[in-house]
């Protein structure tokens, strides 16, 4: 496919999105603030906002912070990370796709229907054909990467997905508003009570024992109930890298929808 994509959040399922669309041919900038909290960080291009530089399966993203460069990062077959001013970005850019991945369940999203000439939303609260052109279904089920082209996806339900038979169990919320600072990587092993991080002056703890699946990055700045940590208890069998089931199936809905929209003059067979 000869199209640019602007896909908006970094974390895991924005990861997938632009990974996919790599993959496809597709130009693509990942767009995310200064300091973002997402915590399954080996499973995302995050670190590339911190390192400057991060892979996923085999595809390299790099941060870009001088417009002036972009073309030839993206030349450089790479995803560009841009974590400076969205509408910047989009001027300079000019999206075909915009795709918003930032997965805010309680937030109502702002309509986007003029960001690009097709706009997809991811999960609940997007509504087809006012908020975005299309919703893809985010929630685990049959439906999961569904295209919905009326109406919404279904709203936020229930906890995590069970793993290790845990839920909510596994995943610890910052307990307020602070610096997230941790000594820990992802991948580390850990066991119930154990410090794990701080929140300001605050503690927080393993919930159960396991493998650190999920780690904010240290030194960014949380507000209270933002996702800090996510245990995986599944011991050997814990997965913590790679992209997850769910992004993948939630990508491969996004390419059904750019391909049902796409002209045969944007794209090459």
């Amino acid at each position: 496919m000869r199209i640019k994509a602007l896909v908006r959040g970094v974390g895991d399922v924005g990861s997938a999105v632009a990974h996919r669309f790599h993959q496809e041919g597709v130009k693509t900038v990942l767009h995310d603030v200064p300091f973002p909290a997402w915590t399954r960080r080996k499973m995302a291009f995050t670190d590339a906002v911190f390192d400057g530089e991060a892979e996923l399966a085999g595809v390299r993203a790099e941060r870009v912070d001088d417009l002036s460069v972009l073309e030839d990062r993206l030349a450089s077959n790479c995803v560009a990370v841009w974590v400076h001013d969205l509408l910047e970005i989009t001027h300079a850019f000019r999206p075909d796709i915009l795709v918003d991945a930032r997965m805010r369940k309680r937030h109502n999203p702002e309509p986007q229907m003029d960001a690009a000439r097709l706009t997809i939303g991811l999960g609940p609260n997007f509504i087809a054909k006012e908020t975005t052109h299309v919703v893809i279904e985010t929630a685990w089920g049959n439906t999961l990467g569904t295209v919905i082209t009326d109406g919404t996806a279904e709203p936020q339900q229930g906890g995590p997905r069970m793993i290790g038979g845990l839920g909510i169990e596994r995943i610890v919320y910052s307990p307020e508003e602070g610096l997230f600072t941790s000594g820990f990587a992802i991948g580390d092993c850990v066991t119930a009570g154990q410090v794990v991080a701080h929140v300001g002056q605050a503690a927080i703890s393993a919930p159960v024992d396991g493998w650190i699946r999920g780690l904010t990055r240290s030194g960014v700045p949380v507000a209270r109930r933002t996702k800090v940590i996510e245990i995986d208890p599944r011991g050997l069998d814990a997965v913590f890298t790679g992209i997850g089931e769910r992004p993948a199936k939630i990508a491969d809905g996004v390419i059904r929808a750019v391909r049902a929209w796409a002209s045969p003059s944007a794209r090459t067979e």
